[in-house]
């Protein structure tokens, strides 16, 4: 019997033949190398490590079975180092689920917990069985599944774009296209996002950023509260990190995982739309001493987790336990993931949640130069990837701007979001704060000038945004001056109590029409800004139609109306979607918003803020009306490309004055947040109003002006 294939054992071919017999299964060691369960023409390669672990016994299940119809333990000759490997020739994967059992030293207070009859899933697992229906218990231990990878990718490029060109679209896999109204087939699955594409290109967005779609347990630490069914709806408490979650497919798709989610990346790479994955590799579904032990506690607890010297677990997620993202064995796992994701899946980018604990190191103190971090900002199959860092986590640790290896990772622009967030609503002592971060935040991020290879500096370091899954919605941040998470049952003491927010004179649903009226302006305001401020925008799902969580700012276990999309606002907000459509395509349009250009031939300088006179280039700390000039020269068009952004956040009309052009063109108003009177808000090229010299600002508005040449 022979490979079609050869079989490699420490870089020399070897017989494809048994060599002995476990449990009546003829069976030889394997390929050490290749960590998890492969499928091969003859068999199945089981490899997996334990450092302190005393022997393995693989356990192969029926599909749907609680008990195991066969035990092999490894015998000390399949073992190199502590890897264990071993062929178990015969099997056919369609026919069996697979897990481990360890044995060795159970010493809580030595960070050993070790326990020789727990059920393991594998760290590798290419798929985990048992989680196909949504919300239902998963009954008995874990199992994982051997995959066999069929899809052809065919010559499909890897995407060139920078990051500072993405405009960025955050959502939730489930309730992007759960509610009814959605109008998909397959609601709540990757499917469904695939049947909403025509969509995402119609408003014109070029990135997805999914959140958690790894395995996880949506039932773990459900509950009950007012009759209402909550589940971790999120996503983040990761069961197994290379694995799809199969609750998001539409269909069962045994040992051929991943392939609706393949099948949804190709489609949206071929409409321009890349795909970034949002990865918790902070902590996992395990839990602290009180939580579950399925997977990483029983293979080498003190290795896979942060533990103070007595053996319980620190907890800088806030979820309980840490991943110890620096030690080397993790930090390989961690890199032959994301490996995986990018070749198996050709994923584009990833958002890493409370990134700043990958920095840590394993006593928890902040590392100078985190090896985690070196690792994947210069690993060569990565480096084509998007690496954007939530710089902070639940233990303290703030690196807006500071964040390690930051010229090869972006950053979540925590102050942008802040900064913004108060400016827009009034504070008018942020801004400065607004100022600089509208500019490209290039006192955090080192300036807007590329590198030697002419990338990731300044302008692509700095993922600006207003509204993400953690917090309020677009809508409800001017319809709410307090959360409202009664709903969660911990009597409204979760989530977020300083949300720079305003009600514009009402608390929550409201019939009042000047009430509306604001409310929609402060939208259309935040999302002219977001468009017109250098860095990478990012927004959150249905905040483009007025998308509401009813007050709600910490909706992760809310699997309900509070967090799927109603579709049935795009309809009723049209005018909202069109002025998302517009600021969306006005960008791509000027890349002087997004980079550096060349000078421009006017002479103005490539970027500046104004105070209400544009030549008065300083502005008060306390300023009410600001604006922001982005110039240079586009050598696709010939043209000087000219950008001038002012944001009026008075309650009173205020008069500016635009910069001078050397009697070389003229500004035109492209943008009024204001409107006519008309209900137009603003002017595509051809319909725009010029406008000399002077223009009156209305009371909280934003206006953006395009410079032309004669």
């Amino acid at each position: 019997m022979k490979l079609n294939t050869q079989i490699y054992n420490l870089g020399e071919p070897i017989s494809a033949a048994p060599m002995g017999i476990i449990e009546g299964f003829p069976v030889r060691p394997g390929m050490f190398d290749l960590h998890g369960a492969t499928a091969l023409s003859i068999g199945v390669n089981f490899t997996v490590h334990t450092h302190s672990g005393t022997s393995c016994t693989l356990l192969l299940f029926r599909r749907g079975a609680e008990e195991p119809y066969a035990r092999l333990p490894f015998p000390e000759a399949y073992k190199i180092g502590d890897v264990y490997s071993m062929i178990v020739f015969g099997l056919n994967i369609e026919e069996f689920e697979y897990a481990y059992q360890i044995d060795g030293p159970n010493l809580p207070e030595e960070g050993l917990t070790f326990d020789a009859k727990a059920v393991l899933l594998d760290p590798y697992a290419r798929a985990v069985a048992g989680q196909r229906e949504w919300g239902e218990k998963k009954k008995g231990s874990y199992h994982a599944r051997v995959v066999r990878d069929s899809f052809d990718w065919g010559d499909m490029p890897q995407s060139s774009r920078e990051m500072s060109d993405l405009v960025i679209y955050e959502l939730h896999v489930r309730g992007f296209s759960y509610h009814p109204s959605s109008g998909v087939t397959h609601r709540g699955t990757f499917a469904g996002l695939k049947e909403k594409i025509p969509y995402l290109k119609e408003l014109g967005i070029n990135a997805v950023e999914l959140m958690p779609i790894f395995e996880f347990d949506e039932t773990m630490n459900s509950r009950e509260v007012n009759g209402q069914k909550l589940l971790e709806y999120w996503g983040y408490n990761t069961v197994g990190f290379f694995a799809p979650n199969t609750s998001y497919t539409s269909s069962p798709e045994h040992n051929q995982e991943g392939t609706e989610l393949k099948e949804l990346i190709r489609a949206l790479h071929e409409n321009g739309i890349e795909v970034i994955l949002d990865v918790v590799f902070n902590h996992t579904a395990e839990g602290n001493e009180k939580g579950p032990t399925f997977c990483f506690k029983g293979f080498d607890n003190n290795i896979y987790y942060m533990l103070t010297p007595n053996g319980n677990y620190y907890n800088f997620s806030g979820c309980g336990n840490t991943l110890n993202c620096n030690h080397p064995i993790v930090r390989q796992m961690i890199l032959e993931c994301l490996r995986y994701w990018t070749v198996n899946y050709r994923v584009d980018g990833f958002r890493f949640d409370l990134a700043s604990i990958l920095g840590r190191h394993e006593d928890g103190s902040p590392l100078n130069n985190p090896p985690l971090l070196e690792l994947l900002a210069y690993d060569p199959v990565l480096s084509n990837v998007k690496l954007i860092a939530e710089a902070w986590d639940a233990g303290g640790m703030y690196q807006v701007g500071s964040f390690p290896a930051s010229k090869r990772w972006a950053e979540w622009n925590g102050r942008y979001r802040d900064a913004l967030r108060g400016y827009l609503k009034g504070d008018c002592w942020q801004a400065w704060d607004a100022a600089w971060s509208i500019s490209g935040s290039g006192d955090l991020y080192g300036g807007f000038y590329a590198d030697h290879n002419n990338n990731y500096a300044g302008y692509n370091s700095c993922v600006n945004f207003l509204t993400c899954h953690d917090g309020f919605t677009l809508y409800d941040l001017y319809s709410y001056n307090e959360k409202h998470n009664e709903a969660n049952g911990w009597n409204n003491t979760d989530g977020s109590n300083d949300n720079k927010s305003w009600n514009c004179g009402a608390e929550g649903a409201t019939y009042d029409p000047e009430v509306l009226q604001l409310r929609y302006r402060m939208i259309r305001n935040a999302c002219a800004i977001l468009m017109c401020s250098r860095g990478t925008p990012m927004f959150l799902a249905g905040d483009e139609f007025g998308n509401t969580q009813f007050g709600n700012n910490n909706s992760y276990c809310q699997d309900n109306e509070t967090s799927w999309l109603d579709w049935n606002l795009l309809n009723k907000n049209r005018e909202l979607f069109q002025f998302f459509q517009f600021m969306i395509d006005y960008r791509h349009k000027h890349p002087v918003i997004r980079k550096k250009l060349p000078d421009a031939v006017c002479g103005m300088e490539p970027l500046h803020t104004h105070n209400t006179d544009a030549k008065d280039m300083t502005i008060p700390r306390d300023a009410r009306t600001l604006s922001v000039s982005f110039a240079g020269y586009n050598k696709d068009t010939g043209k000087d490309d000219l950008v001038y952004v002012s944001v009026n956040t008075h309650w009173q009309d205020v008069t500016i004055t635009l910069p001078g052009l050397n009697h070389r063109g003229a500004w035109y108003l492209s943008v009024n947040t204001w409107g006519d009177g008309q209900g137009r808000y603003f002017y595509h090229e051809g319909e725009e109003v010029r406008i000399d010299h002077e223009f009156i600002m209305r009371p909280r508005s934003v206006a953006v002006f395009t410079g032309r040449e004669f």
